[in-house]
């Protein structure tokens, strides 16, 4: 196992390191009533790689930046009909 990761493209294990952030902030996301909090995290995790590694990341980089923006606009919906659900009473 060891062998087969030092031959993969770090870029490629990293892509695919974010790519789990990315499914785990939708699935927090997608959760009834939502992880708001736990969401938040993953996004900020994804976030950190792929904002801070901006310009290393080869190939996925483009996807992994519109996965980021995807999410991050998920976030922001959610969260705002929930507040606008518990200000409602429903």
């Amino acid at each position: 196992m060891r062998q087969e990761l030092l031959q993969a493209p770090v870029e490629l294990v990293i892509s695919n390191t974010a790519m789990s952030l990315w499914e785990l902030a939708a699935l927090h996301l997608s959760e009834r009533p939502p992880h708001l909090p736990e969401a938040q995290l993953a996004i900020d995790a994804l976030s950190a790689l792929v904002e801070g590694l901006g310009g290393r990341l080869g190939e996925p980089e483009r996807t992994l930046r519109d996965g980021l923006a995807e999410i991050r606009m998920a976030f922001v919906q959610i969260n705002n009909a929930e507040r606008s659900r518990r200000a409602g009473g429903d």
